[in-house]
């Protein structure tokens, strides 16, 4: 495990947005070898997002041979709503870049059978060849994505009920009516998270620092973390 301490949240935006600039330059991906990275959403990537848009318009970096893997989506919510996730990517970040609509992969909370939906991420992840990178944030209570505290370590994507607190904290992004929040969703695993090659964990809030004091003390081995 790799601890970088840094000064401010801009700090930690770029140092991250830089790391994952140089990775996929480092790898020189092409039509026959695309970079695989694992991305999340939330408040926290945001300014690493807009980072690597800045990056990507002066030509230091394209997206063309990357395929993205997004870490969950709400289950019910429509995917054109303003708080889905896949709004949130493709509105902070993919259609700011010239990563194609076919490579951008987001769980369908929506589909028919999610059990399916499930199955079938796992699947185009193992058939891209694995995450090179997975990029994520951690919650208060230390979940990633939706794994909450005691999700298994060998869990894959799969569907998830919320935690009250989960829901709680999510209310202000709906108004700050709980009747809105969406109370089940889908979610890659630890597991999935921990298969790949790198992952990198960012962190920028005092509310969180018990959470990395935990992972610590815990001595769980990650591959990377900021």
């Amino acid at each position: 495990m790799k601890l970088i301490i840094l000064d401010d949240y801009e700090q930690v935006s770029e140092w991250t947005a830089k790391y994952i600039r140089n990775r996929i330059k480092k790898f020189n991906p092409g039509p026959d070898r695309f970079f695989t990275l694992g991305l999340p959403t939330g408040s926290t990537p945001l300014g690493c997002y807009k980072k690597l848009i800045e990056y990507h318009k002066k030509g230091e970096i394209s997206f063309q041979y990357v395929k993205t893997f997004n870490m969950d989506e709400y289950v019910g919510l429509p995917r054109d709503h303003p708080e889905s996730y896949h709004s949130f990517m493709w509105n902070n970040f993919f259609k700011h870049i010239d990563i194609r609509a076919e490579n951008a992969h987001i769980l369908d909370g929506n589909a028919s059978s999610l059990e399916k939906e499930c199955q079938d991420f796992e699947a185009k992840i193992k058939a891209a060849g694995g995450i090179e990178l997975f990029v994520g944030g951690i919650g208060p209570d230390g979940h990633i994505a939706f794994n909450e505290p005691g999700s298994s370590l060998v869990s894959r994507t799969r569907v998830k009920t919320l935690a009250m607190d989960t829901i709680l904290a999510n209310a202000r992004f709906f108004d700050g009516d709980l009747s809105k929040v969406p109370t089940m969703a889908l979610t890659v695993g630890v597991g999935t998270v921990m298969d790949a090659r790198e992952v990198q964990i960012f962190i920028f809030a005092f509310t969180l620092i018990h959470s990395l004091s935990s992972s610590f003390q815990n001595k769980i081995k990650v591959k990377a973390g900021l």
